[in-house]
């Protein structure tokens, strides 16, 4: 009786069709679907806890996988070329770190052999940005310098600094852990990455073992033409603006260039923040007329790589909306800072690549499917 009655049968012996019951209907499927979604978003909050705490593991496997996933066709080209396992592993591995170790020794050079020209620019170049101040129509307090060297020495004295600088060392330990771990984890996924993914699949057969299949497959093809997309859009903003800087011959144009090409893999925002930081090295070297030419570089090679080169490179990699990568952005941020930015857009375009392959190659999963027309 109640929620549970059975039906009655008709005069012919056929069942009366069930009435609805009150968890499926009116409030009753509200309150079911609240249910639900709160037990999603419960389930969400303790991964993003865990992900969280555990995030001196967490981080290096991720940058790891994705870093495999960029450089697995490399090392497949070499094995089906002869190339034994290990010595593909190791060749790939080395030229990774040769390559990263060689970015950071091109900063450090360059700013050591350009650094006492740089402070002398700069010394010189506040010093007309002052007097230019000083020729504006309404008035600007100066700056009393020895306040500001006697707050800076109050402050390097104080229990903050000292606090700041263990955190600072904590996070340097932590840093070269990470890193670490990083190499090590990218060295077995090199190596035994398929096996590895076989051997997590082991619970799984039929359906569930085709899907877990295709996730795996996607996941690595999201990753990797990330990666490698990225790379070649970043290569091309740190070129222009570096051939930019170095024709108006401003100080640090590599290290620049660099910074360039680091910060492009943060969408959308990282290539200007690094132009902005550019523009600045203009201004208190070469003046304001060098800093606007160097906007005006920026704004171009974006232009550029937004309306032409990444519409090519990135249309298989990252079919995301700009208001998605925004959203990730922000969230990736508040969650992991720097790094959180970073992986965050390549996380959501790995989660909607699922998606997309959830009950077929080509098949999205039920609710994601398009309808009907959604062009307005």
């Amino acid at each position: 009786m109640g929620l549970f009655r059975r039906p009655e049968p008709l005069s012919d012996g056929v069942a009366a069709p069930r009435e609805p019951g009150l968890w499926s209907r009116g409030f009753g499927l509200a309150a079911t679907r609240s249910l639900q979604t709160l037990a999603v978003l419960a389930l969400v909050a303790v991964g993003v806890l865990v992900i969280t705490q555990l995030s001196l593991v967490f981080i290096p496997v991720t940058i790891a996988l994705i870093l495999a996933s960029a450089i697995h066709p490399l090392v497949a080209l070499m094995r089906r070329k002869g190339v034994p396992s290990i010595l593909a592993t190791w060749i790939a591995l080395i030229g990774i770190i040769v390559i990263l170790g060689g970015i950071v020794w091109v900063i450090v050079l360059t700013v050591r052999s350009q650094w006492d020209d740089l402070v002398e620019s700069t010394t010189d170049g506040i010093a007309q940005v002052t007097a230019w101040l000083g020729t504006l129509p309404f008035d600007i307090s100066a700056i009393d310098l020895d306040d500001v060297w006697a707050s800076a020495g109050e402050f390097l004295t104080s229990a903050s600094f000292g606090r700041g600088a263990l955190a600072g060392v904590s996070a340097t330990a932590s840093f070269f852990t990470g890193l670490a771990l990083m190499i090590v984890v990218l060295f077995f996924f090199l190596k035994d990455g398929p096996r590895i993914w076989e051997f997590l699949l082991r619970p799984f057969t039929g359906t569930s073992y085709e899907r877990a299949r295709r996730i795996g497959d996607k996941t690595v093809d999201v990753f990797g033409g990330y990666i490698r997309g990225t790379s070649i859009v970043a290569a091309a903003d740190a070129l222009g603006i570096g051939i930019g800087l170095a024709i108006l011959q401003i100080p640090l144009a590599i290290p620049l260039a660099v910074i360039v090409f680091l910060t492009a893999f943060i969408p959308l925002v990282g290539a200007t923040a690094a132009g902005i930081l550019a523009a600045l090295v203009a201004l208190v070297t070469h003046g304001p007329v060098a800093a606007l030419i160097v906007v005006g570089i920026v704004v171009l090679v974006n232009q550029l790589e937004g309306n032409f080169l990444q519409p090519v490179v990135m249309a298989r990699s990252l079919k995301l909306h700009a208001l998605v990568i925004l959203l990730a952005l922000t969230t990736g941020t508040i969650l992991g800072g720097i790094v959180g930015a970073v992986l965050s857009v390549p996380i959501a375009a790995v989660a909607w690549g699922i998606i997309t392959v959830w009950d077929g190659p080509h098949t999205p999963a039920r609710p994601f499917r398009k309808k009907r027309p959604e062009e307005v």
